[in-house]
């Protein structure tokens, strides 16, 4: 079987006996990278049994859904709303309101214990990647380097200075290229620093670069595979968030993002079915987490499924119509949002839906809004083969083209770079079909805050809108202004957000628990 053959409309097999974990249960992250049934002296013996194990660090990309619908709503601009009379989802409403402990968030804990599943799939590669040569194993181990580097990254914006097991190679700090096993655990600990975490994950993610990745293509049966512009984009995005403690890497960044835009293989396609399935995989899209509709996860484990459920958590509850489906109605955008969009700006049609002439049950903290992106159509329900809310097949567009354009502009503007107006601008020509809001537009004078607020319109319902606040240390003010000028604020709906404390998120109590860690990582700040 071969990795290429994988189909984004084939069901993907996960393969117990290549796995580092199958299910992740109710013991610690540690304990969920141990092997499953296979010892690796029987394994790791031809190409095919690489090929197998590069799917299933690939699987997990599945499950990042979660990490994506309970960040989308620690932000100023979209409130998780649910059941108007119920907490159906309290800890996700916790989220939205930075009203987090330790010891009683679920969707946390899980974010933490799929991500660290999920590397510890790539480290099993790359612990036996010297184990047996053929032609091609360089760009599987290249892709398991950009995996384990996606991962810890996703751990690292939520959870900031995290555990990794961390060796030295060839004179530079690297993460180990093998699985922690039972008991190696409580030897592990933080790796110092976030801007430490940054540097090893950017050394994955330049160590992929150079062991060769493919370059794009326009064959829909190889849209899945990651591509070396991918890392490159990757690579550019951690040190953008990297040039918050060392500003030097802003110039690092504009390297790497100006690889991506002079590949040429990219551009920005129309606004109006970017999100649509007939949009999936286009030109606007450097690295998309591919899902299917085939049934294969249930609510004992969500992180089976090889489809999303971002759009049943976005739908308008009990809506009826021609178009969408009915959801769960827990994405709303706020009045500021919808307000933030100038007259033309088209980004706002396909942000927000306006279900004031359609059948709807309000949901809690109800705005008048849903978010548009990912939700569910008839059209997909009609071909879905499962019936499971689990199991939509809505790409999640991980890296957009105008994610790239965007921090290739913010990277020049904090370094000096050329280039920052233009890339600015092409966003904008997009959002508006004319340069008749070009930068400068309507007294506009301070350029980074044009790209951040450019960045909020661009990505709103995306789930970069908090690490965006959070690495530019505009997440303070940011919410104290929602706070401030939402008219129907409240004492139980504002958000409470504490500087050095809420930038990050509690390391899951029964997590340092069972890795008996309370004295050696401690809690993060203020928890």
């Amino acid at each position: 079987m071969k990795l290429h053959q994988v189909k984004k409309y084939s069901r993907i097999l996960i393969m117990s006996i290549v796995l580092s974990s199958v299910f992740v249960s109710c013991s610690s992250f540690i304990d969920d990278l141990e092997p499953i049934a296979q010892d690796s002296d029987d394994y790791f013996n031809s190409p095919e049994d690489y090929e197998k194990a590069l799917i299933g660090a690939y699987d997990m990309l599945q499950s990042t859904y979660l990490n994506i619908l309970t960040i989308v709503g620690a932000s100023d601009d979209i409130i998780l709303g649910g059941d108007p009379f119920t907490y159906d989802q309290p800890t996700l409403q916790r989220v939205d309101k930075m009203d987090v402990t330790p010891a009683d968030n679920n969707q946390l804990r899980d974010i933490w214990r799929f991500m660290y599943a999920a590397m510890g799939r790539a480290n099993y590669i790359l612990e036996f990647q010297n184990k047996t040569e053929f032609d091609g194993k360089d760009e599987i181990i290249a892709q398991a380097y950009f995996l384990r580097a996606y991962y810890a990254f996703e751990l690292v914006k939520f959870f900031g200075d995290i555990p990794l097991s961390v060796e030295e190679r060839n004179g530079v700090a690297r993460i180990t290229d093998k699985r922690i096993r039972i008991g190696e655990q409580y030897d592990a600990n933080r790796v110092g620093s976030i801007a430490q975490a940054y540097a090893l994950i950017e050394e994955d993610l330049k160590e992929a670069i150079a062991l060769g990745l493919p370059t794009f293509t326009t064959d829909p049966s190889l849209k899945y595979k990651i591509t070396e512009t991918a890392a490159q984009a990757l690579l550019g995005k951690v040190y953008l968030y990297h040039g918050k403690f060392d500003t030097s890497k802003f110039s690092d960044a504009s390297t790497q993002l100006n690889l991506v835009i002079n590949s040429g293989f990219y551009s920005l396609p129309p606004l109006s079915n970017l999100f649509e399935k007939s949009g999936e995989n286009g030109p606007g899209s450097i690295f998309e987490v591919q899902y299917t509709s085939v049934e294969g996860a249930g609510w004992g484990c969500i992180q089976c499924s090889e489809g999303s459920y971002l759009p049943q958590n976005n739908a308008p509850r009990d809506y009826t119509g021609p178009v969408y489906k009915s959801g769960w109605g827990f994405s709303l955008p706020t009045q500021q949002l919808y307000d933030a969009y100038a007259d033309g700006d088209q980004r706002r049609d396909i942000t927000i839906l306006e279900p004031k002439a359609i059948n709807y049950s309000p949901s809690r903290e109800n705005t008048g809004y849903f978010s548009k992106k990912y939700l569910p159509t008839q059209e997909n329900e009609n071909n879905r083969n499962g019936s499971d809310p689990l199991n939509y097949d809505n790409n999640y567009r991980s890296i957009r083209y105008s994610d790239v354009l965007l921090m290739a502009a913010e990277a020049a503007a904090q370094s000096g770079g050329a280039n920052a107006i233009s890339y600015l601008n092409q966003v904008r020509n997009r959002a508006f079909g004319n340069n008749s809001h070009d930068y400068p537009y309507n007294g506009e004078s301070d350029l980074l805050v044009a790209i951040a607020e450019e960045r909020r319109l661009e990505f709103a319902g995306e789930g970069h809108r908090f690490f965006d606040l959070v690495r530019t240390s505009k997440a303070k003010a940011a919410f104290d202004n929602y706070n401030a000028t939402r008219p129907d604020q409240t004492a139980e709906t504002a958000v409470t957000f504490d500087e050095n404390k809420n930038e990050i998120f509690p390391i899951p109590l029964v997590e340092l628990e069972l890795a008996n860690a309370l004295s050696t990582w401690g809690q993060n700040p203020g928890y």
